[in-house]
């Protein structure tokens, strides 16, 4: 099929200089998640129409499989649909979307695209409580004969409780028709894509609709409240999909999936993480509260203790993180690592059963087996223009307030005095340290403030 995703509109009430439709709404551009669920359908052109924001859209969204039409000036749907026309395959049905709609499902699209075939106009409407905002579907004998505008609606034409959620399938050839024949006599002043339907009437061409499985799928975002209410609605979607799975959620309320999040059994996550990019949670693994976990895989039985911060990392089997651990991109950890409170590592290879429990920085180093990193240990790497790794060798102890100057090398079973500042290799089984020459000073008095 043909898609057309109308995503020209300013958005006045978002009260931004942004473009609506790149708004963020679980870490990506509204646009994107119509985007990303039109791909799932497979369409063989895909179109967007665009103008509000300049070349902010297709600038941002730039792909070998999207075209993009400009709207300038914006006089309604069925103008922007216009745009589109010379990138269509008249062979295809069109199926048209909205770039501020992104809960809509591939399922309930695919469903509507079953109904409509190659030579139907497929409508996707749903009854509301509420109708008020919305094109009202207007029926007679059970079919949909046309859509009427609220503005342009009589008393008994608002009354109506079905509703255009605007998402419309059609055979390409007649829509071309139907489009050059719209008039904005109406009382916007636009062209309306909805005047469509009566035309198809007009021309003995079946309308039939679809529905979708929630409410969730046809709302649209006109302003910040509503992009809270939509980012509210999906969040608790994903939880529930995860509760489903059997994950343990300390609150299904509190959690914020930027991404995608692959849990294995008997996950438990504790309050106000936030997981994005993608994000793997083995068998076993605990998260405490207030996590941010981004593009990590965390293998089985690991611990995430509180207020962590996670980015491009690979944590290992059993392993201990926090609280208050920051572990950046390039760390990976192997089996029952233990990196404690106030610790970063960056770029970093740590191996099985090394520790580094306290306020300490790890960066740009390989780090052998059974490695004690004492408190207030730092890797010198950066010289201000290069960075030189840092290597420990297996077995060694790294005492407290110790910095290494990369590049530097610690060898297997060394051990490094506190204080130490290494800026030569350390041999291994021996003890090295630099440390100057205790002394007391006698008869020192500790100054007092004078008075005035």
């Amino acid at each position: 099929m043909n898609v057309i995703i109308l995503a020209a509109g300013m958005g006045k009430r978002m009260q931004s200089a942004l473009p609506k439709v790149l708004h963020p709404l679980a870490g990506k551009p509204l646009l994107s998640h119509v985007v990303d669920t039109a791909r799932v359908l497979e369409p063989s052109r895909l179109c967007i129409v665009y103008g509000h924001g300049g070349d902010a859209v297709p600038t941002m969204l730039a792909a070998p499989d999207l075209a993009f039409a400009l709207q300038s000036p914006q006089l309604g749907t069925g103008h922007a649909v216009m745009q589109a026309l010379p990138f269509l395959d008249d062979a295809q049905p069109t199926l048209i979307l909205y770039g501020d709609v992104p809960l809509t499902r591939a399922s309930t699209l695919r469903r509507l695209l079953d109904v409509a075939g190659n030579d139907k106009l497929g409508i996707l409407t749903i009854a509301m409580a509420d109708p008020n905002g919305y094109g009202r579907i207007v029926r007679e004998n059970g079919r949909i004969t046309r859509i009427v505008e609220q503005k342009d609606a009589n008393k008994e034409e608002n009354a109506i409780s079905e509703i255009n959620t605007g998402i419309m399938v059609a055979p390409t050839p007649q829509l071309r028709g139907w489009l050059s024949r719209l008039s904005n006599q109406n009382a916007q002043g636009e062209y309306y894509l909805t005047d469509i339907v009566a035309q198809a009437v007009a021309d003995g061409v079946p309308v039939v609709d679809a529905q979708p499985d929630t409410l969730a799928e046809t709302l649209g975002v006109n302003s910040k409240v509503q992009l809270a209410e939509l980012e509210r609605l999906h969040q608790r979607a994903q939880a529930q999909q995860l509760l489903e799975q059997g994950v343990t959620l300390a609150d299904p309320a509190r959690i914020d999936i930027r991404g995608t999040l692959h849990c294995g059994r008997d996950v438990s996550i504790d309050v106000g993480c936030v997981f994005e990019g993608i994000v793997t949670l083995s068998d076993g693994v605990t998260v405490g509260a207030n996590c941010v976990i981004r593009n990590a895989e965390i293998s089985a039985n690991a611990q995430i203790k509180a207020f962590c911060h996670i980015e491009d990392a690979v944590i290992g089997t059993a392993a201990q993180i926090g609280p208050y651990a920051r572990l950046r991109p390039g760390t990976v950890l192997a089996e029952d690592v233990h990196i404690g409170n106030f610790v970063e590592v960056k770029n970093s290879n740590i191996a099985a059963h090394s520790k580094a429990n306290h306020l300490s920085y790890v960066g740009d180093s390989d780090v052998g087996m059974r490695v004690n990193i004492g408190a207030g240990t730092i890797t010198c790497n950066y010289d201000g223009v290069n960075k030189s790794r840092t290597v420990i060798e297996d077995d060694a102890f790294i005492g407290s307030d110790t910095q290494l100057v990369a590049p530097v090398r610690v060898g297997a079973g060394a051990t490094l005095g506190a204080g130490t500042t290494l800026t030569k290799d350390a041999p291994p089984g021996k003890l090295t340290l630099s440390r100057s020459k205790q002394i007391t000073i006698e008869g020192w008095a500790r100054p007092v403030k004078t008075k005035k």
